[in-house]
């Protein structure tokens, strides 16, 4: 799971290139199924962070 995590770091990363200068709304939580599991994951692009909330193995 530690390596679906990173994969959606760097996917938010191409998204919000420079999250410092972001002005809309966060974010909502977002739920992603990945082969073994799933994932809650929050981003906070003004922050720069990204964080997992919840990790479900199948």
């Amino acid at each position: 799971m530690e390596k679906r995590a990173d994969e959606l770091v760097r996917a938010a990363e191409a998204l919000y290139l420079d999250g410092t200068l972001f002005q809309g709304e966060n974010p909502r939580s977002e739920h992603v199924r990945v082969p073994g599991g799933m994932l809650v994951f929050l981003l906070v692009p003004r922050y720069e962070c990204g964080y997992v909330l919840q990790v479900t193995y199948l």
